[in-house]
């Protein structure tokens, strides 16, 4: 059996101002496993990023509940959480200005995570550099930010999301400020990072083309996940009360413009009718 990673359980998010509340995870339900390669997909609003900012332990959920294993981050101080963080998960946002100083060059950026964790300095260049050859930069060593092309940049800000040698590598539109064939190289490489480091990666992302070469797609609309598709194929999702969704293009496809619909049992398939 896979290790579950990660299990989100019945997650709410609400932001509140003045005189407005916004629900921006509605009871979601998510477990991930242990070297998973994985995209998050939903439009604007769907609460991707939420969902994101509290699986990277940014932010706390309303209500429900994310465990790491054992670790219950809901059961966590908030010194605690930024240890957890720090020493667990990686991060790789879109901006490159995000990721990376701009006054080092990208072996002190890889190198300065270590310097939290007490690494001697010998020790700090030798892990940097090995992932700058990783990451196919091992000719820029000496290259500040500006000098290096937007794929460069991305190349980097991964060898120093991976410098601490995190257990989750969360990445917020990784390709979405680069070219088709810069897209294309960054995706290879994401494959090949979590097939030989065994790092588990996960993608928030409305790029299509970058969700459909991960192994699992999450959709998620209204702060709930609606379908998954796996390498076998596309899947609705039964959440724990029995509920199941199905999605407007499916609905749409079958005709189904009712609130209601009839399912029988037929043959050992269950049949879903429009009324």
């Amino acid at each position: 059996m896979e290790e579950i990673l990660i299990k989100c359980d019945g997650l709410v998010k609400i932001y509140k101002t003045d005189d407005l509340e916004v629900m921006a995870l509605q009871g979601l339900d998510l477990e991930i496993s242990k070297g998973e390669f994985m995209a998050v997909v939903g439009k604007s609003g769907s609460g991707k990023s939420t969902l994101l900012k509290i699986l990277g332990g940014l932010e706390r959920p309303s209500a429900g509940k994310i465990t790491y294993g054992k670790t219950n981050l809901n059961e966590l101080s908030e010194d605690e959480l930024c240890a957890f963080r720090n020493e667990h998960i990686g991060f790789v946002w879109q901006k490159s200005s995000d990721n990376l100083l701009t006054y080092m060059t990208a072996e002190e950026n890889v190198s300065i995570e270590l310097t939290f964790f007490g690494v001697p300095a010998k020790e700090r260049k030798e892990r940097a550099r090995k992932l700058l050859d990783l990451v196919g930069l091992g000719d820029r060593y000496d290259s500040y930010p500006s000098m290096l092309s937007g794929g460069e940049q991305q190349r980097v800000s991964i060898a120093t999301a991976l410098a601490k040698s995190p257990d989750v590598l969360l990445m917020d539109e990784p390709t979405g400020a680069v070219d088709k064939k810069t897209s294309e190289e960054l995706q290879e490489l994401f494959r090949r990072l979590n097939e030989e480091q065994g790092v588990t990666i996960i993608i928030v992302t409305h790029d299509e083309q970058l969700a459909k070469n991960v192994n699992r797609m999450v959709m998620i609309s209204d702060g709930k996940i609606s379908t998954e598709r796996l390498l076998d194929g596309e899947y609705s999702v039964l959440d724990k009360a029995g509920r199941v969704r199905l999605s407007k293009e499916l609905r749409m496809a079958a005709g189904i413009s009712s609130t209601r619909v009839k399912i029988d049992l037929k043959d050992g398939r269950l049949v879903i009718e429009s009324e």
